[in-house]
């Protein structure tokens, strides 16, 4: 039986700026890409004058215009404050931007120095269970490693909703770097957000997710059918990753495998932890 083709980012458009609630306004960050999708979500979030933006896009010059017209569709004067999912470039590069354009002289984010050097304001920690406030919104941090080390999703309590930076999208599945992702971390982190039982997830790429209780179980399972796939795939016989991808990812295009070969190599490495398969330079066996 033929599988069904994996729903990816590509060709998906939503517009630069929406209102996908009565304290919710989200602005693309203009970054369009195969692994972007149409770009990363930036949102307003709040009721008051001033509101919370949670994250800042890549720092691309077309973002400027998309954000003040976002605060524009919010209705609000500026920005109180900016918090930050974590510190890959598509999240922390406009910063510096958005601290310059509104007078912003806070930025929070759970500390990773590696991610953090480039950052032209000091990052104010934010640790698990602190919470950021802004007049109609409470976001309370959530440390969910696995996708980055330092990464946070936030829990919008006034909507029973959170805030899931890469750990969920809105459209197919968070890749898992290699050279600093943990897909164990990453299997816990799912499960702490499923103990929220959020009524909603508002993703860093893709349109908002409705039910956000079914879309983290159908992730949970997801990655539980990867490595089984993974297992199989090894069953054949020892393999390098590259052959691995081309044996299980037959419902992924083969312009998105490099980025494949990042989330098979944490499986293995998860594998290998839990003492199912082990290495031989690059050719990989079960065990």
């Amino acid at each position: 039986m033929a599988q069904q083709q994996q729903a990816t980012m590509i060709g998906l458009e939503l517009p630069p700026v929406d209102r996908w609630s009565d304290r919710v306004v989200v602005a693309l960050g203009m970054n369009p890409s195969i692994f972007t999708g149409p770009g990363t979500n930036t949102y307003l979030i709040g009721t008051g004058p001033r509101r919370i933006l949670l994250d800042t896009g890549q720092g691309l010059a077309d973002y400027l215009p998309v954000i003040e017209r976002a605060v524009d569709e919010a209705g609000c004067e500026g920005i109180q404050e900016i918090v930050l999912t974590h510190g890959h470039v598509d999240h922390i590069s406009g910063v510096g931007d958005i601290a310059k354009r509104f007078g912003v002289e806070k930025v929070s984010k759970f500390p990773w120095p590696d991610f953090d050097a480039g950052c032209p304001l000091d990052i104010s920690s934010l640790g698990d269970g602190d919470v950021v406030e802004c007049e109609g919104a409470t976001l309370r941090a959530l440390h969910t490693p696995g996708h980055a080390p330092d990464h946070l999703c936030y829990v919008f309590e006034e909507e029973r909703a959170i805030f899931s930076g890469d750990n969920v999208l809105g459209v197919g599945t968070t890749v898992i770097p290699s050279d600093s992702g943990d897909l164990l971390d990453y299997m816990q982190s799912l499960e702490r957000l499923l103990a929220e039982q959020p009524a909603a997830i508002y993703p860093a790429h893709g349109p908002k997710i409705p039910d956000g209780v079914a879309k983290i179980r159908e992730y949970i399972a997801h990655r539980n059918d990867r490595e089984a796939q993974i297992q199989a795939a090894l069953g054949q016989g020892p393999a390098a990753i590259p052959t691995i991808v081309k044996r299980v990812y037959t419902d992924v295009p083969e312009v998105l495998h490099k980025a494949a070969e990042q989330s098979v190599a944490s499986h293995l490495r998860k594998l290998e932890r839990e003492g199912k398969a082990s290495a031989d330079g690059s050719t990989w066996s079960l065990v």
